[in-house]
């Protein structure tokens, strides 16, 4: 049996071990993939390979026509929309994914973000270094307003685990919690409110976005949703670029509607240098990294083997498209 992976340089870039997979057949790993030619080298590496491993390089129909021998895909991540689903299904390939292995690790890059905003740690560990601190009259400098969370209200748009797990982080703050999800679980409620879109909008200070990315949820941050915000609000993005109109987002941030921005994803990912938010006033952004801790990693690397152990022993587990 063969086993290819496609592109394991993000998950494994050296500091885990790819044994897992090697115990199970003939294994090879591709670091990264084409940024011009994805379909086609995407279908050489495969060749006959029964077992197709991949984050984000696409597995699309013409891929899936063009290698027979696919038996069995295996997404990297929670997140399977690199795969095209439906027609793997209907070829009778099982499409894997790894959920729930960045609940602690999201949640702690959202309050990162948050952090650096309230507090420009970064650029006041940079200005001590170049001797400002030495050079002041006073004992103390702040070049940006010190903002503290006790009091305020964080409003999550997607309350699973992630949303959930960062609205626990914000309680122990003293944050009030909102909560705008299509469904409403027990573990959420004694966690924060569940509220409407409209209330969420108007009563956040900050608002948090953990909503997984579908048509209806495309762009819900926008011209219309940011005019029903507070002023001074502040947004947070670790889920997927394009539940933000970027453009949007960048005129707010501008005019001083949006106080400040912190996003680990974007639309088009690497970043491109005519993305707006790259010159809008007060927008942290980071290269998706929310989710990379090695903590991480190792879970996605254990349930992703599981994954195709169970898949061979006529069991399969986390399988997306039956």
């Amino acid at each position: 049996m063969k086993i290819v992976v496609l592109d394991g340089y993000t998950e494994n870039p050296g500091d885990l071990s790819w044994s897992g997979f090697e115990g199970l057949g003939e294994f090879t790993v591709y670091d990264r993939g084409s940024e011009t030619d994805k379909e086609g080298e995407a279908i050489a590496r495969i060749g006959d390979a029964e077992i197709v491993i991949t984050n984000k390089t696409p597995i699309t129909k013409r891929v899936l026509d063009s290698c027979p021998s696919i038996r069995y895909i295996g997404v990297l991540a929670t997140g399977y929309n690199v795969v095209d689903y439906t027609y793997a299904a209907k070829q009778g390939i099982p499409v894997t994914n790894v959920p729930g292995y960045g609940t602690d690790t999201v949640a702690q890059f959202t309050f990162a973000l948050l952090l650096e905003i309230c507090h420009h740690v970064a650029h006041h560990s940079e200005a001590v270094h170049v001797g400002r601190w030495e050079q002041c009259a006073d004992f103390s400098f702040c070049d940006y307003p010190q903002i503290e969370l006790a009091g305020k209200t964080m409003g999550i748009i997607g309350f699973g685990r992630i949303g959930q797990k960062v609205g626990i982080i914000a309680k122990a703050f003293g944050m009030r919690v909102l909560a705008y999800s299509p469904h409403e679980y027990e573990r959420g409620k004694a966690i924060g409110t569940y509220v409407n879109l409209e209330t969420l909008l108007a009563e956040s200070d900050i608002i948090s976005l953990h909503c997984p990315l579908f048509p209806e949820t495309e762009g819900i941050i926008n011209q219309g949703t940011i005019a029903k915000m507070k002023d001074g609000v502040i947004i947070l993005n670790n889920g997927r670029g394009p539940l933000i109109v970027e453009q949007d987002l960048a005129d707010a941030l501008n005019s001083g509607k949006v106080q400040a921005a912190g996003v680990d994803v974007v639309s088009v990912e690497p970043i491109k240098g005519d993305n707006p938010l790259l010159t809008a006033k007060n927008c942290f952004i980071t290269p998706h990294i929310a989710w990379a801790t090695k903590e991480a990693r190792q879970r996605i690397m254990d349930c992703a083997v599981q994954n195709l152990k169970a898949y061979l022993a006529g069991k399969p587990e986390n399988v997306v498209n039956q």
